[in-house]
């Protein structure tokens, strides 16, 4: 381990791309401070940077070129470590660029603050090593107060193999966290403020490990004193089992209403080709079986367009497909090819301009299902998680993630509260609290109760 006795004492981490890098980066910054470190805001002059790194896009791959290179200019001697998916995938490029001085993989990145101590090097040092299938641990957590929502990773990788996507290259097969483990993090978590719990992962409904499966997961946290809220991250429609449904709907349970189940195409050519492991009616069946299932289920989505066999009439039947079954919002993305995946051999191609134009269309869509969405619950009174107000203004997320805006003069921080929703404003919808909530079985009541 690193000694505490070091010159480098300011410190900053920098996380490009999903959930689940913001999670390890979290623990990164934990760490730091464990180590004797100052934390600064990224941008801010440091010692050392741990850049995490996304590779999903050739555009993000850019982005973390320029993010590096824009650091290194400002802090011209300070010890600059990028670790993560494009380090993984991309590590030849980040060599390149002058002033890095460790390059780490997804396997080892967790362990950066070990290599610190070698100083600044005239060629990057880069450890990459194969990823394993083996049951993983993370063995810090950190000890500071954290009175918000909080990410816990459960699950790493991919072992489908859809033609577009590098990830299962970038973070490796599918693997899942030992119980113990995560359990001991999310208790210490709890222990210092944390009330509701985003699992996070590549794959999160394939978790299999020694000990039980996602639902074992799930019963075992919702058992640990102070975690309130349980919200389920994005997962894969053929690996989410029905037994979620009536843990969503119990008051004891801590489970929220809430699943984000990417369909990538709402047309069978193209989801045939993209090597996605369900037709388009399956996915369908299985969405009205979630929405008819779940008291005030709120279904988000991911779509892909531009993908190479996507022509004029496969993405009107997207279009279609999303705006005539109960979405309540899409995440919207342009196909990028990534080398070495079967789609990046395909030779039909959509323009850039296309991609543009189709991506605005869908967004355009999205936000009217989601105004559509937050409307049909104006009058309600629901209960809603605030966090850190903003030019005195709490924000907060509803059970089933409507984001509400509040004026209130009491201390709203890390509180469930009951609130009536009066007016959508934009993506946000406009509150009048009631009341806070003591223990979220009664606030999951209030739930359950207005939902009839």
């Amino acid at each position: 381990m690193v000694s505490a006795q070091r010159s480098l004492k300011r410190a900053s981490v920098h996380t490009l791309g999903c959930r689940l890098n913001q999670s390890e980066s979290l623990l990164l910054r934990d760490r730091l401070q464990a180590e004797g470190y100052e934390t600064v805001p990224f941008g801010e002059p440091s010692d050392l940077a741990i850049i995490n790194t996304c590779t999903v896009t050739s555009l993000a791959d850019a982005k973390c070129r320029n993010v590096i290179r824009s650091y290194v200019r400002k802090n011209p001697n300070a010890f600059v470590a990028v670790i993560g998916c494009y380090s993984q995938i991309g590590y030849k490029e980040v060599a390149e660029i002058p002033g890095v001085d460790l390059i780490m993989g997804n396997r080892e990145k967790m362990h950066v603050l070990d290599y610190v101590q070698l100083g600044k090097n005239e060629k990057p040092v880069i450890i990459r090593d194969r990823i394993t299938k083996d049951d993983f641990t993370i063995d810090f957590v950190g000890d500071r107060p954290y009175p918000k929502r909080a990410n816990l990773k459960i699950q790493d990788g991919c072992s489908f193999v859809c033609s577009f996507c590098i990830i299962p290259k970038a973070r490796g097969p599918a693997r899942s966290r030992d119980l113990e483990n995560l359990l001991d993090e999310a208790k210490q978590m709890a222990e210092r403020g944390v009330k509701e719990l985003v699992l996070t992962g590549v794959n999160i409904g394939t978790f299999e490990s020694r000990d039980g499966d996602l639902l074992t997961v799930l019963d075992s946290l919702n058992a640990i004193d102070g975690i309130e809220r349980i919200r389920i991250s994005s997962i894969e429609p053929t690996t989410i089992p029905t037994e979620l449904f009536p843990r969503m709907n119990d008051p004891r349970h801590a489970l929220l209403p809430f699943l984000h189940i990417p369909l990538q195409a709402g047309a069978d050519a193209v989801l045939q080709s993209m090597r996605r492991k369900y037709n388009l009616k399956d996915y369908l069946d299985f969405l009205y079986l979630a929405h008819d299932s779940v008291d005030d289920l709120y279904l988000g989505t991911d779509i892909l367009v531009g993908y190479p066999t996507e022509g004029d009439r496969e993405f009107e039947e997207t279009c279609h497909t999303f705006m005539n079954h109960p979405f309540s919002y899409c995440h919207v993305f342009a196909f990028s090819e990534r080398e070495t995946t079967p789609a990046a051999r395909m030779v039909d191609r959509v323009s850039v301009s296309e991609k543009q134009l189709r991506s605005a269309k869908l967004r355009r869509l999205s936000e009217s299902k989601r105004y559509d969405y937050y409307a049909a619950h104006i009058g309600r009174e629901m209960t809603v998680l605030f966090e850190d107000p903003k030019d005195g203004i709490w924000p907060g997320y509803t059970d089933n993630y409507i984001r509400v805006l509040l004026n209130s003069e009491l201390n709203l921080r890390n509180e469930i509260a009951r609130v009536r929703l009066d007016q959508v404003v934009g993506d946000v919808v406009e509150g009048t609290l009631i009341e806070v909530m003591p223990n979220q079985t009664a606030a999951n009541e209030i739930r359950l109760s207005s939902s009839l």
